[in-house]
């Protein structure tokens, strides 16, 4: 399945990447093994549905980054600054060589924990497939500047998720569903701060 409005160029260098995570992924565990469209589907797709919910060119920082979903989709894109924070040394191996494959001379690659991340002045944060939302809330806090934005794409416990973060954090919300599965929701998050701090 094509990417809606994405260049011919863009779509092959996406391609690229799939090709590489999958001969990545018979010597490290990056991704659950699947046939190439479902990976195409199930990660490519998922992340770039992401793109259109951008604030117009700001940086993007990428929690726990993995394969890099979404963060190398959306550099790919977009062309924009992308940094992607990942703990595990050999993912970081495989996001190294992906941007070098690709091009990507706008990203950088943090091998740390988030919690040890500096703060980067972040316009737009992002992590799929990391952590609840409670979980993800105080990072984006700590990273985001003022205005800036966190996009959290959530499966079928999203609303629970909401729910179980409201006692502690105000915030901005707006739902959009998610493309490739109707179950799924993008929550897109703005002026988050803990509740302690409203009192």
């Amino acid at each position: 399945m094509p990417i809606p409005e994405v260049p011919r160029e863009t779509e092959a260098k996406l391609r690229d990447y799939l090709a590489l995570l999958i001969r990545w992924n018979q010597r490290i565990n990056l991704v659950a093994k699947a046939e190439p469209e479902l990976l195409w589907q199930r990660h490519i797709l998922d992340s770039a549905q992401l793109a259109p919910l951008l604030p117009k060119g700001e940086p993007i920082v990428d929690l726990g980054s993995g394969a890099g979903f979404p963060g190398l989709v959306l550099a790919v894109l977009t062309g924009r600054e992308v940094h992607l924070i990942e703990s595990d040394q050999r993912k970081c191996a495989f996001l190294r060589e992906a941007a070098r494959l690709l091009g990507l001379d706008r990203v950088t690659i943090h091998a740390l924990r988030i919690e040890a991340a500096p703060s980067l002045g972040a316009a737009i944060v992002t992590a799929r497939a990391l952590a609840p939302l409670a979980d993800l809330l105080p990072h984006a806090h700590r990273l985001l500047r003022p205005g800036g934005i966190a996009l959290f794409p959530k499966g079928r416990t999203a609303e629970q998720e909401l729910t179980a973060a409201s006692p502690h954090w105000t915030m901005q919300i707006e739902r959009f569903t998610s493309s490739t599965d109707p179950h799924s929701t993008i929550f897109r998050l703005s002026e988050i701060h803990p509740v302690s701090a409203q009192a």
